[in-house]
């Protein structure tokens, strides 16, 4: 007596009857078998569909040097720059 006995499939048949009913159960198969035929034919599709060329792929531009003289060199990478304080909108409540 294991799990797949079949008094066990029977019981537990007669509790997804009494929960669902035989109504949603009947529109469960058929929503079902609908979307088994819609995957069926979108597969079926796209495999008679021709592969689309692909574009060669884009060359990578290499990263632009600034040109720094001595003055600039010496400085660092300090910026100097004051801040500003941010105006936001007023809403409008």
């Amino acid at each position: 007596m294991g799990i797949f006995d079949w008094k066990h499939w029977i019981v537990l048949l007669v509790v997804v009857v009494l929960v669902f009913g035989t109504k949603k159960l009947k529109n469960f198969g058929s929503d079902l078998g609908e979307s088994i035929k819609g995957f069926r034919k979108a597969m079926s599709e796209e495999e008679n569909k021709p592969a689309e060329p692909t574009p060669p792929p884009a060359q990578p531009v290499p990263p632009v040097q600034p040109v720094q003289n001595t003055a600039q060199a010496n400085q660092g990478h300090t910026i100097d720059g004051q801040a500003q304080p941010v105006h936001e909108p007023q809403r409008k409540d």
